[in-house]
Formats: structure tokens, sequence, C-alpha cells
């Protein structure tokens, strides 16, 4: 038999969940960030090909630039090279200059939504992205100071 406390939690659990979305430390990039302008979760079984980024130290991503075609899913195999904390997160550059701020006032916070993978010294993960509609899309590091250190990159997607 449940008590009236711990009903009044179990009640309020699913609406504290989405609040929080899925990121560590209780904040979600614009909602849960699970279909914007910039592509959707892909799903595994439809991957068309994968493409490695590297991070390092030199607060790069190599490459640093990729095409894909629009309605192409890519499988991101990402691997930390350095002996830092870094992260792949994929938006546009509003989105991502709005996140790295909160960031800033939320140190150490890590990602754990579609777009987002945070590795640390020698990791790697993977991320599976649907790229639904020609344009740019950006991708960056928002670890305070990566970004603006230069830790952002473009996926061009073509026709």
């Amino acid at each position: 038999m449940k008590t009236p406390i711990i009903r009044l939690l179990l009640s309020a659990l699913p609406a504290l969940t989405t609040a929080a979305g899925s990121h560590h430390g209780g904040h979600a990039m614009h909602g849960n960030q699970q279909a914007s302008a910039v592509g959707t979760p892909g799903k595994a079984a439809d991957v068309t090909r994968t493409v490695e980024i590297k991070m390092n130290d030199s607060m790069r991503f190599v490459p640093d630039a990729i095409t894909v075609k629009a309605g192409e899913t890519i499988r991101f195999f990402i691997r930390n090279n350095g002996k830092l904390p870094h992260e792949l997160v994929i938006g546009s550059i509003a989105e991502l200059k709005e996140h790295a701020e909160m960031m800033r006032k939320m140190p150490g916070m890590e990602h754990d939504e579609p777009n987002m993978i945070t590795l640390k010294p020698g990791q790697r993960g993977g991320l599976v992205w649907k790229f639904d509609q020609p344009g740019s899309v950006d991708f960056a590091c928002l670890i305070p100071g990566h970004m603006e250190a230069g830790m952002i990159g473009k996926v061009v997607v073509s026709r």
C-alpha cells in the first residue's frame, strides 16, 4: 500500500522528468530538441553512411565540414583524442550560442539528448541524425570556452 507522500511523489514524477529534459543538470535545449529545422533523431536501421569525427585539445573537430544529402541519415562516430572532456552538439548557430551561455552558468553539465554527446578523454561514442532539408547545420562543443576557441563545425545539406 502506498503512503500519501509516495503517491504524491509518483504522480509528480512525469512532470519533473519532462521539465528537466534528459540533460544531466536539468535543462533542455529548446524543449527536448527531438526535432527542429536542423533535422531529427535518426534510426540506426536507416543509416546511409558513417562519418568519423575526432575532437582534440587544439579545440577543433576533424573534419569540421561535412556534406550530406537532404533525407540522409548519418551515424556520427565521434572520438575524443584529447586530454580534456569535449562534446558535439548539433543545432543552429543561434541555438548553439544560446546553449553555450547556459553552459557557462551551469559548468560540469553533461548532455544526453539525441543531438548531443559528451565524451571524456579517450572515449568514443556515436549519434544518429537525419538531415531533413537542404541548407546548413552547425555543430559545436559547448563546454565553456571551447566553442569560443574555435571548436565549431558545419554540415552542408544538399538537395
